[in-house]
């Protein structure tokens, strides 16, 4: 069934139809009647297409559609444009030209990508405002991403728990006014072989009823020894003008990725150099994990009146994780020899649940002189949590290999203990309120607060691993001011908190106190050449306290005392230098370290982070004459060394520079063909590192060909 669907969309996209003549279709998108798309893109709105990269509206930072330049936070729009242009079909290539967003743990090639932002790792994503990160989930495929929104800083006075140093946006594709139909198809010289589909159109005469449909289909080889992938998912989207005042959206995302378990290379202290990047040291006997991601949205907007929008939805999240896998058994397995690896046989079983229920109510108006759009909100959140993990013996000589030179074929040992079999509830109870103020003509303020409850339990069948129950309420502010120097030029200040239950048993038996953060931020931001390119630029500073460290007592169990603090300088670029050069990127100083623990010596520095990160996608279109329609772009990333863990004694990732290339050629209005080359030198590098003995190798040379074609 799996490569049925990917065969049928690579045959479709380079069927003979592919290259007829037809007239162009013009993309419309259906809205509330208040807001009105064109295809040409004259009124962006916060959650439509954007024109090339640079987008002028967003949603993220407020939960209202606000012009980017005057939301006193540091925001990058990756839009549809840049993820089609650079061939991305993973989220996390598109957020290569964020700027400052560095890849961490990619939890053994299963789907899910942490990030690391201004000091910080996180993995908090939500799609159309809602969480999409609970548990262990595919990130959304790039075929059905509209634009990919970055916010720096803290955002948990509008969404809940979450990390201080940023927090990432899906907004989806919606259905269009007009029908139109894209096949697609990607190849890469390393295996992959990649389908996909994009239709959309109304549904009925009026065009109140609409439709999209994202279907994608993708497997084959890896740059790894024995690993190979197999994802596919269906992304279906129904929109309902039911009256003129009321619109009733719904949205499906049915992905499922199987993977081996690949924790990548080993870096132990002991190690005799770095195996090959493309050494697997698991066992192809030990199969694939499968991880099964369902999601489900329904959404609504209501037009009050002329100045009052009542808005929400419901979302339910639900997703397993299960099969074998083979690890390494801890921190000291690597033996003196430098090279034998004592590994684990595993398997495990991950299940969750998510249903997370929002109501916002928007209004503009003015008070003594002055306007307002204010933004009040309720939230509830009901997460459950499963999971079994059983091991073989973690003896030495049970389950050994040799990382320079692996011989496969081991007989498989048996499971004989359980590490981890637990669940937990988490509980979320909050409201919110935000006022945007225009105190003049160009000083502006923006203000809020959210109010929130978590009720945590948490249950243990382990042995001598206690159950608790634990509770906690969180006030997080948010106070910003903008003011506009010119009128393309505005300064901005802003200052939040940030909010975080910590998971897990201590020594004890009860939970852990939660993170708490605090972000200051002051920047500048610049529309340049016409308004064509924005310039912003920020420095910043987060302090976070409650982090999970060792026990001093007991090095199995952890303790919330850490304290950590991050600080440094993002600019960032998005637009158009000439009507036929368009780039995106941006650079970010980083100094972040430990300023607290209980065994971490202060100014160790935090894992995965860089002190500097630079990265710039230039794309070049001609517009006329012979080669009208050809595209030609380079993108260059470069990467500082990195701490591979948060310690005393860690192995250090070097640092790297990546060049890709790309080019694309609009054969007319129907057909569209490209051609990338990615990692242009052949550098070897890491992308991310995972406790203290894991990296992650960055994929070699890579030429990807693809086709696209509009019915």
């Amino acid at each position: 069934m799996r490569r049925t669907l990917i065969s049928l969309c690579v045959l479709q996209a380079f069927s003979p139809l592919a290259w007829a003549e037809g007239t162009p279709t013009e993309n419309t998108s259906l809205e509330l009647q208040a807001t009105t798309i064109t295809g040409e893109m004259d009124n962006e709105t916060a959650q439509g297409p954007v024109k090339g990269y640079r987008a002028t509206r967003s949603a993220s930072a407020t939960r209202t559609d606000t012009s980017i330049h005057e939301t006193p936070q540091s925001i990058s729009v990756v839009p549809k444009d840049v993820v089609e242009d650079i061939g991305a079909t993973r989220l996390q290539e598109a957020l290569d030209y964020a700027g400052g967003v560095g890849r961490a743990n990619n939890f053994g090639g299963q789907g899910l990508t942490s990030f690391t932002v201004r000091g910080f790792t996180t993995a908090e994503f939500y799609r159309n405002g809602f969480p999409i990160n609970r548990g262990y989930p595919s990130m959304p495929d790039a075929n059905g991403i509209e634009r990919l929104e970055v916010l720096r800083g803290p955002a948990t006075m509008l969404y809940g728990r979450g990390d201080p140093g940023g927090t990432f946006n899906v907004v989806s594709k919606q259905p269009l006014a007009e029908r139109t139909v894209t096949l697609g198809s990607q190849l890469d010289d390393q295996g992959m072989k990649r389908g996909t589909l994009d239709a959309s159109g109304p549904l009925d005469e009026q065009g109140r009823l609409a439709y999209r449909l994202n279907v994608v289909g993708e497997g084959g080889d890896t740059f790894r020894d024995h690993v190979s992938t197999e994802r596919y998912g269906v992304t279906p989207v129904l929109t309902w003008q039911a009256t003129d005042d009321t619109k009733v959206i719904f949205e499906g995302d049915f992905m499922r990725n199987n993977h081996p378990l690949d924790r990548g290379l080993t870096r132990f202290a002991n190690q005799r150099g770095t195996p090959s990047r493309d050494t697997f040291w698991g066992e192809k006997y030990a199969g694939d994990l499968h991880n099964d991601n369902n999601m489900a949205q329904l959404r609504f907007e209501h037009l009050l009146n002329d100045n009052w929008t009542l808005a929400g939805g419901f979302q339910w999240l639900d997703g397993t994780m299960k099969g074998n896998g083979v690890e390494a058994n801890n921190a000291t397995s690597l033996n003196a020899d430098g090279r034998t690896l004592q590994r684990n046989f595993n398997y495990r079983k991950l299940e969750w649940t998510d249903k997370d229920y929002q109501l916002n109510l928007t209004g503009h108006f003015s008070t003594g002189g002055l306007e307002h759009t204010l933004l009040t909100g309720i939230e509830y959140e009901d997460y459950d949590y499963k999971s079994i993990i059983q091991r073989s013996s973690a003896t030495a000589g049970t389950f050994p290999i040799d990382i320079f030179n692996p011989v496969y074929g081991q007989p498989r040992p048996a499971l004989t203990r359980t590490p981890t079999h637990d669940k937990e509830n988490l509980k979320t109870y909050a409201a919110f309120v935000q006022d945007q103020v225009a105190l003049t003509e160009r000083l502006k303020l923006l203000a809020g607060a959210r109010f929130e409850r978590f009720e945590h339990e948490y249950e243990s069948y382990v042995p001598n691993v206690k159950s608790w129950n634990a509770a906690d309420n969180a006030v997080t502010p948010r106070v910003g001011v903008m003011y506009d120097l010119t009128d393309t030029v505005a300064i901005y200040a802003d200052a939040a908190r940030s909010f975080k239950p910590n998971t897990g048993a201590s020594r004890q038996g009860g939970g852990f106190d939660p993170e708490k953060g605090k972000s200051y931020e002051m920047g500048v931001k610049w529309e340049a050449l016409d308004q064509q390119l924005s310039v912003d630029a920020a420095v910043y500073q987060i302090d976070k306290k409650n982090v999970q460290g060792v026990d001093p007592v007991d090095s199995a169990f952890n303790v919330a005392t850490g304290q950590v603090r991050s600080r440094g300088f993002d600019l960032n670029v998005a637009g158009n230098l000439t009507p036929e050069w368009r780039v995106i990127g941006g650079y970010a100083y980083v100094d972040a370290e430990v300023t607290k623990d209980t065994t971490v010596r202060t100014g160790t520095r935090l894992a995965n982070i860089p002190r500097n990160s630079f990265s710039l996608l230039n794309v070049y279109e001609f517009q006329d004459g012979a080669l009208k329609g050809l595209g030609l772009g380079a993108g260059g990333k470069y990467v500082a060394e990195r701490a591979g863990q948060t310690a005393n004694n860690t192995f250090s990732m070097g640092s790297y520079t990546v060049v890709d290339l790309l080019g694309y050629y609009k054969v007319n209005e129907k057909v569209r063909l490209n051609l990338d080359v990615k990692n242009l030198f052949n550098r070897e590098y890491e992308e991310g590192s995972f406790l203290n003995f894991y990296a992650y190798p960055g994929e070699p040379r890579t030429v990807q060909v693809g086709i696209s074609y509009t019915l």
